[in-house]
């Protein structure tokens, strides 16, 4: 995972740079694409932290060689829920939520209701009836 964590840590750089100039070229008056480019810049310098202790936890992969072959990468690659409905109902809960930011604060809180309700039905969707574990 070290490409990847190095990907994240260059367009962390990138966008704390562009932040900065942005932030010159508006003299510091404009917050509408300076905390945006922040929050980004936050999210890939965290995203780039996990990779990186990920990598170190896990080790070198057969993608991170020049000399690994295709066969080295084969095997399980982890466990995929293949019907699960649940992520399509959290995506129209926070739909829904960042709508009622948009246009009315009432739908906020419906959303979020909704977005809760199907986050537990995701992460414990195989925890009862005949897919327990």
């Amino acid at each position: 995972m070290k490409i990847e964590s190095l990907l994240f840590g260059a367009l962390f750089v990138f966008l704390v740079l562009a932040n900065i100039v942005y932030g010159f070229m508006t003299n510091w008056s404009e917050f509408a694409g300076g905390i945006p480019l922040g929050l980004v810049a936050g999210m890939c310098i965290m995203i780039a932290t996990y990779l990186w202790i990920t990598g170190r936890r896990v080790g070198t992969r057969p993608e991170d060689r020049e000399d690994a072959e295709i066969h080295e990468g084969a095997g399980e690659q982890g466990f995929f829920s293949p019907w699960s409905w649940w992520p399509i109902a959290l995506g129209a809960g926070c739909a829904v939520s960042v709508l009622g930011l948009a246009i009315a604060y009432w739908l906020m809180p419906i959303g979020a209701g909704f977005a809760f309700i199907a986050l537990i039905g995701w992460v414990f969707e195989y925890s009862r009836g005949s897919h327990s574990h």
